[in-house]
């Protein structure tokens, strides 16, 4: 049985202050061998970034790490676009 993947994450971190304008996305794409692999894509906005790919052999594996990688980024002051951030973390 086939479970669903969660939709991605988009993340942005922007403070004009600091020239400061990032992206931050989190993926989770089925590979043909029956796992699932969390992509992770980051960089400054505006530009095609950096790419990670992790492999999980179980779905619950694979969403712990995207909650992990979504909180983590959220703490140090990403935000969903379209929402100003709350704080200004150092």
């Amino acid at each position: 049985m086939k479970t669903p993947s969660p939709s991605p994450v988009y993340l942005h971190r922007v403070d004009s202050a600091r020239n400061m304008a990032r992206f931050y996305l989190l993926s989770v794409q089925p590979t043909l061998f029956g796992q699932l692999s969390l992509v992770r894509n980051w960089g400054r906005i505006g530009s095609c970034g950096q790419a990670k790919i992790e492999t999980f052999d179980t779905p619950d594996d694979v969403q712990n790490a995207l909650a992990r990688l979504e909180r983590s980024k959220r703490n140090r002051g990403y935000v969903d676009p379209g929402k100003p951030a709350t704080s200004n973390p150092t």
